[in-house]
């Protein structure tokens, strides 16, 4: 099985504020002095919050235009190029780049997601400072800790600035959105400490109405060793080069029964990315291996180890660890589970009606042309794909 990365995902997600970009602003009417031309902004896409903390080229003018004024505080246009910039250079170096009437619709939604970031921002540092909420950097310290064991494997500090810097981030960039996570999380704690307040009965009725979603399947766990075929060379025997994975996997299997361990031959030998955990593909059900795969994986004990198994990945010697029959979990066992669920949707409906409110009571003013839409469309999702590995693990 495939081991994730640093999710960029994951760290855009602890922005909490960031998912309020749906949200429209009060306009208003800017004042009467405000005359100065809207300079035409370089517009790209919007991505995540890494993406969002990189600096951008500086334009060769040097003079800025605001883009919007909020509470005084002026946010200009160089400042949501300095966001928005480094995503179009990103796209076009990943060869991501979409149609010019796709990315014309995509600049204008990306640039209004910008600015309404920034927005909330300047608010959210603003009411921070009138309730002197402040991070000390030992929170902070042990809040990235938690995030970097939080990750698939889980992550050491420094193994998680490493993964970063090799990704191409900077890891002080992170570490202030990270911060403005907290920051906006230790502030909802303030407003809201008495407003969430889930009851057994709550959890009960979710439980009920979800039945569902409580009924696990039969699953195993299992590890494997995967050897492919060696296809690099276009002109080799493709059959020879069958022979040569299969006689490699038999050797394997023959060192195993005769007392070799298994995740330490499979981190030397698997071609598989689940080599470096010793071949432990996890929990898995029907269903989401190739049949081949799956049928000899759910046959085996706990603790037998198959003979070589051939699909259209290579050939495989799989090791059950865990058999979980089907069952329905009761209401005792996911009661903890519904109700920190449910604490989290309240949490984040208030987030979201806190920002609305920040907004209603702020004083918001775009400069003539520069307004925002009053619904932006979002980008379409790209289609999942059913779990397969390419591995058959």
């Amino acid at each position: 099985m495939r081991s994730n990365n640093v999710s960029l995902k994951i760290l855009a997600c602890i922005l909490i504020f960031c998912a309020t970009c749906g949200l429209s602003c009060r306009r208003k009417t800017p004042p009467a002095d405000v005359d100065k031309p809207a300079q035409a902004p370089e517009e790209t896409r919007l991505e995540t919050a890494v993406d969002l903390a990189k600096p951008a080229p500086v334009t060769e003018t040097g003079q800025d235009s605001v883009a919007v004024t909020v509470n005084g505080v002026e946010i200009t246009d160089d400042e949501i190029d300095k966001i928005i910039e480094p995503i179009l250079a990103k796209m076009a170096k990943q060869g991501q780049a979409p149609s010019p009437e796709r990315m014309e619709q995509m600049k204008k939604m990306f640039r209004q997601q910008a600015t309404e970031r920034m927005i909330i921002d300047q608010l959210i540092d603003e009411k921070a400072k009138q309730a002197n909420v402040v991070i000390t950097e030992e929170e902070l310290d042990s809040r990235i800790q938690e995030i970097a064991s939080m990750q698939k494997p889980p992550m050491s500090v420094e193994d998680f600035k490493k993964n970063l810097e090799d990704r191409g981030e900077n890891f002080d960039q992170v570490k202030q959105q990270i911060e403005k996570g907290f920051l906006f999380r230790k502030l909802m704690q303030a407003q809201a400490a008495d407003s969430i307040n889930i009851t057994i009965e709550d959890a009960n009725q979710f439980y009920q109405e979800n039945h569902g979603r409580y009924e696990m399947p039969e699953q195993i766990k299992a590890s494997h060793i995967l050897i492919t075929p060696d296809t690099t060379d276009p002109n080799a025997d493709p059959n020879e080069a069958k022979a040569k994975a299969k006689a490699k996997a038999e050797e394997l299997l023959e060192q195993i029964k005769a007392g070799g361990d298994f995740a330490e031959l499979a981190k030397a030998n698997s071609d598989c990315p689940s080599s470096r955990n010793g071949g432990d593909l996890g929990l898995f059900s029907r269903g989401r291996m190739v049949p081949a795969f799956e049928t000899v994986a759910f046959e085996l004990e706990i603790g037998q180890i198959s003979d070589v198994v051939e699909t259209r990945f290579g050939y495989h010697i799989i090791k059950v660890a865990d058999h979980k029959d089907a069952e329905t979990k009761t209401f005792e066992q996911v009661k903890g589970e519904i109700m920190q669920q449910l604490s989290q949707r309240k949490q984040r409906e208030l987030a979201r009606q806190y920002l609305e409110s920040l907004k209603a009571e702020a004083d918001i003013v775009y400069p003539p042309g520069k307004e925002p839409e009053a619904r932006m469309p979002r980008p379409m999702p790209r289609p999942t794909k059913p779990v397969e590995p390419n591995t058959g693990g």
